[in-house]
């Protein structure tokens, strides 16, 4: 059976990519043993990946009060709400990895409040949740209850900026039809094997 397209936008080829976006992606490679569709479909657009990564890099890879995991928990229960089947597959599969739990990035997409994590995860969740489905009702109340759980008002912006910059990427991963790569669907639920 053939494999559908990745995108239902135009792929360009590696040799059309520039040489920047060539480096990330074949690094990104190097370390996975696969590149993401992401990557692909979006070097569609250089600038735009250019400033997307950018973002993604800022939100995703800093220090602060959030774990790695966390921040992954966030994209996958927001990515949920927002019915992007990609984000939901491959930042599942990474937040499996760092949980080191095969179960839980299924839970927190279906329904965080049942999902075996902790009560200040629930209420990093309950918060970015707010944040996806109604922004305009956040409240000093919303950072009230992330205070009683120990987050700061910075980190109660990464947890937003998070669900934010998801938003604007499930929005285009569905837009484009990005279809997830085969790879993350076992990822973090089967032993990996050896090199």
């Amino acid at each position: 059976m053939t494999q559908p397209p990745i995108s239902r936008y135009p792929v360009p080829e590696p040799q059309d990519w520039p040489d920047d976006i060539r480096a990330r992606i074949l690094e990104v490679q190097d370390k996975a043993g696969f590149v993401p569709n992401v990557f692909l479909t979006l070097a569609h657009r250089p600038d735009e990946f250019r400033a997307f990564f950018a973002y993604h890099d800022a939100l995703m890879l800093k220090d602060g009060g959030l774990t790695k995991g966390e921040r992954e928990m966030i994209v996958v229960a927001t990515s949920a709400v927002n019915d992007c089947l990609y984000c939901v597959v491959a930042h599942g599969a990474i937040l499996r990895i760092y949980e080191k739990n095969a179960l839980v990035a299924d839970q927190v997409a279906v329904n965080h409040r049942k999902a075996d994590i902790t009560p200040r995860q629930k209420a990093m969740l309950d918060f970015a949740l707010k944040v996806c489905r109604a922004a305009g009702t956040v409240s000093d109340d919303d950072f009230a209850a992330l205070h009683a759980h120990g987050f700061s008002d910075e980190d109660a912006w990464d947890i937003a900026a998070i669900t934010a910059f998801f938003g604007l990427s499930n929005r285009m991963a569905n837009v484009m039809s990005m279809r997830p790569n085969d790879e993350f669907f076992l990822m973090g639920r089967v032993p990996k094997e050896p090199k």
